[in-house]
């Protein structure tokens, strides 16, 4: 799967003003509902935070990708956080996160799922990736590095 397959520019946030990770979560599971009406902030919200309580999905150096399966959704929708200042995230690395990448997929899409994750987590490995996304002024900017 293509990441321009499941994320828009629409659902590249920046600069917004989470002070928390819950509050992070909230901002992007309202994002990624209002691209799917089939799906409620709440479920996302709380799909994202029951896979948090698993174990924190913040990979290090500054980066997350929360995600998540749900039940009555037909489609993998993503959405992009990049953040003015770093929050606590519970990290491995205990660092602050600013970078967020979250994940829906439908409950039965399991090797979509890890092929999806696996795609992002290639993308987060690559520090000049990563150092372009920071410095990114648009969400266009950022569609066009995350897709290309």
């Amino acid at each position: 799967m293509k990441i321009a397959d499941i994320l828009s520019s629409k659902r590249i946030l920046l600069d917004m003003d989470c002070r928390s990770k819950k509050d992070a979560l909230d901002t992007l599971a309202k994002s990624i509902a209002d691209a799917d009406n089939s799906t409620s902030q709440i479920e996302v919200f709380d799909c994202l935070c029951a896979r948090e309580r698993l174990g924190s999905t913040g990979l290090g150096n500054g980066i997350a990708i929360p995600h998540g399966r749900l039940k009555d959704n037909e489609k993998t929708i993503a959405a992009f956080l990049k953040l003015g200042v770093g929050i606590d995230y519970d990290a491995v690395d205990k660092a602050p996160v600013d970078l967020i990448f979250a994940l829906i997929v439908p409950e039965n899409s399991t090797d979509e799922h890890l092929q999806t994750l696996a795609t992002l987590a290639e993308i987060c490995s690559n520090t000049k990736m990563i150092s372009r996304l920071r410095q990114s002024c648009s969400a266009m900017e950022i569609f066009s590095l995350l897709t290309g």
